[in-house]
């Protein structure tokens, strides 16, 4: 495919070999440590102090220079200042352990209610007890912060992360105090701005705060850093991948990969850069599958070193326009789900919050879900692979991003890269999304099929999508010709006739569809609101009678298409965003859910639920 760079796309590249970590000490990174929370030593979830700062004076002086960049390094809230014994007490205006305190993880919009619309610093500080072992190392890890992160240890800048869903990892093992007290403190940011990723402008709650897991890790000096053991290919007799070791003895060292259940066992040996590539034959291995989502125990060791894993191993192709999973076609029964407990407000928490969701979306009789519109905790990728739903796994390069700024791509390309890192051991994940609805234009094609390009080189072994853009004519035909579909391998879109266009929902069988792509046709958005509990009849907009309506006819409409080989509506979960103001019927809620926020199945939920049994009796039992 051809590929033609502006000086901008250029610089982009020559960017991306830098970290998206800044103000880092000169110490080299390590890779995003593989399945990190299987390697923790010490939870820092719990209680934590903050102080909100819209003015950001614990980060700027008067004259608006950065205290950490001073020549004393000192002045801000990340010092954790005290007042001393002197006869004349110094003059500090803050007191972190006077301060209110958070449940983290958690997001401050739905735990103070002065918070919940606020986009600016928030200061949390937590004190823990961790004596340094000899001869270990230590990673502080952050499941996510929302957006810009600055992170001290003992008051020593750690470094800088940008990135709301993707996961903070920074060495701690000379930081950590001796004597064994010590204390983090984290400046987060969720300011919006045009030229970050997300940009501006998005239709969900702008979440502040540390907002999932955080703990340190423990490892040898040198120690598992990554690894990803998945079939080949379209590949079932295979198995191949790699182990990489980080640290001073990588070189020569010996590691054991060991599927005992399977009789699998391999001993193998790093180069010089501490990589070891394996190729495997697996005949006898039990294909994982929505049907049977079969998990083995993989073990790898290295000295005294053992990480296990519960993997799942399938092959996941197209062939025009069907999916092949493990060879045979599928017909993907899915919902798009949002990062958020509609019954307790704020970001989902943990595995209880991401468990009911998942349970929701069984019920509903999925096989696939898409988990918009940006990178979901690890653990929802764990949970899909122990219950069986694919997984469409997205970054957040959502509608008009600054497409010709250099940093803006470097920002896309790292969230897409850690979200793959952390996701290629998941026998669930099946497409990594690029993108959603982003407008057409040559700045646009240019830095999404870079990112295509960029995912097949990081996985070539998972499908790339993202939400292409459609237009209609007058002759009542959607065409979807965007050129971005050239770069991926699913023709999917989103499509809201019956409530943004198209009239009513009895008139909207009425359009057809001119796909130029011979893909398979996945719908990754449809829908319309209704308010739960709110009645009348087929044409009352906002009523479950409207929405029900709606959905039997967008079966009807998207039947047509031959190629159709899924779809994900919108969505499972009515879900807080701003955008939504009308005071009766959205009250700052998007309800296009099948589900009401206070957990009431609406109507539209059982036709949805009466198409996926009939699909699964077709594709599930081979009629």
């Amino acid at each position: 495919m051809p590929h033609s760079y502006s000086l901008n796309m250029l610089l982009a590249a020559l960017l991306s070999c830098f970290s998206i970590f800044s103000n880092q000490p000169a110490q080299a990174q390590t890779s995003l440590i593989q399945n990190a929370p299987a390697r923790r030593v010490l939870s820092l979830n719990g209680s934590w102090n903050y102080i909100i700062d819209p003015y950001e004076n614990g980060f700027y002086d008067y004259r608006r220079e950065a205290f950490d960049k001073s020549a004393s390094g000192k002045g801000g809230y990340y010092d954790n200042q005290k007042p001393s014994n002197s006869q004349e007490p110094e003059l500090i205006e803050y007191d972190f352990d006077h301060s209110a305190v958070m449940q983290i993880p958690g997001d401050w919009n739905s735990q103070d209610a002065k918070l919940l619309y606020y986009e600016g610093t928030v200061w949390f500080k937590k004190d823990f007890k961790l004596k340094p072992t000899a001869g270990k190392r230590y990673f502080l890890y952050f499941g996510a912060i929302n957006y810009e992160a600055h992170i001290y240890l003992n008051g020593k800048k750690l470094g800088m992360h940008k990135g709301g869903f993707t996961p903070v990892q920074l060495e701690i093992t000379d930081k950590l105090s001796a004597s064994g007290d010590n204390f983090v403190v984290v400046k987060a940011d969720n300011t919006r701005h045009a030229e970050e990723v997300p940009t501006i402008n998005t239709d969900w709650w702008n979440y502040g705060g540390i907002t999932r897991d955080v703990y340190i890790a423990e490892t040898p000096a040198t120690f598992i850093v990554d690894y990803k053991v998945q079939l080949a290919k379209n590949d079932p007799a295979n198995l191949a991948g790699y182990v990489q070791l980080d640290g001073a003895e990588k070189a020569g060292q010996t590691v054991t990969l060991n599927i005992a259940e399977a009789g699998l066992k391999q001993t193998l040996k790093t180069d010089a850069d501490g990589r070891a590539t394996f190729r495997l034959r697996a005949k006898k291995l039990k294909l994982w599958s929505p049907l049977s989502p079969k998990l083995y125990a993989v073990t790898l060791t290295n000295g005294a070193e053992t990480v296990q894993d519960k993997i799942g191993f399938r092959t996941i192709q197209t062939q025009g326009q069907d999916i092949l999973l493990n060879g045979k076609s599928i017909f993907l029964r899915g919902i798009s789900i949002h990062d958020e407990n509609p019954l307790i407000p704020g970001r989902a928490r943990g595995e209880g919050d991401l468990r009911m969701l998942l349970t929701w979306a069984k019920e509903l009789g999925c096989n696939y879900v898409r988990l918009a519109h940006y990178p979901h905790n690890e653990i929802m990728l764990k949970l899909a692979d122990e219950m069986g739903l694919l997984v469409w796994a997205e970054v957040p390069v959502y509608w008009t991003i600054a497409w010709e700024n250099p940093t803006t791509y470097q920002n896309a390309e790292q969230q897409l890269s850690d979200l793959i890192s952390m996701g290629k051991n998941r026998a669930s994940v099946m497409v990594w999304s690029i993108g959603n609805e982003t407008p057409l234009g040559d700045a646009r094609l240019k830095f999404m099929s870079r990112l295509a390009t960029k995912a097949r080189a990081l996985d070539d072994t998972r499908l790339i999508a993202a939400a292409l853009e459609l237009h209609r004519t007058p002759d009542n035909v959607v065409h979807v010709d965007d050129p971005l579909g050239e770069y991926l391998d699913l023709a999917s879109f989103n499509e809201y006739a019956g409530w943004y266009w198209g009239g009513k929902p009895s008139e909207i069988t009425k359009y057809t569809f001119d796909i130029k792509y011979n893909k398979p046709v996945v719908i990754s958005e449809l829908g319309g609101s209704a308010l739960a509990g709110y009645h009348g009849d087929a044409e009352t907009r906002w009523s479950e009678e409207y929405q029900e309506a709606l959905y039997i006819n967008q079966i009807k409409m998207l039947s047509t298409i031959k190629g159709l080989r899924g779809l994900t509506p919108w969505i499972l979960v009515d879900f807080r965003a701003t955008r939504r103001q009308h005071p009766v019927y959205q009250n700052g809620f998007n309800r296009k859910g099948l589900i009401s926020n206070t957990g009431q199945k609406k109507k539209a939920f059982y036709v949805l639920q009466e198409y996926y049994r009939q699909q699964a009796a077709k594709y599930d039992t081979g009629k």
